[in-house]
């Protein structure tokens, strides 16, 4: 029997095969990752607050109140608050 008529063993193709495979699978999760990351884009953001001054009038010590201040973003930026936001509370204004 010559050498081009001898059958392969099945062990010399499943071990070629499974790299294969996991180099595909790696190039997948490389490229999902890529294309679903954030991305900026390339805006300048600008904070829009409804309110500017809350007037509660006179409250009583120990008394709790709650109000609520809707913030967006007009700009055309993606908007990102590296702290948490600065809040001044002004006694008898």
């Amino acid at each position: 029997m010559s050498q081009r008529n001898k059958p392969r063993s099945q062990g010399r193709k499943s071990a070629i095969a499974w790299p294969v495979v996991a180099l595909g699978a790696i190039l997948i999760l490389a490229a999902i990752f890529l294309v679903s990351r954030p991305r900026d884009s390339g805006g300048t953001p600008r904070v829009a607050v409804d309110a500017q001054q809350i007037d509660y009038g006179y409250v009583k010590f120990g008394e709790t109140r709650a109000f609520e201040v809707n913030v967006t973003n007009t700009g055309d930026g993606v908007l990102r608050f590296g702290e948490k936001p600065y809040i001044e509370v002004l006694e008898g204004c």
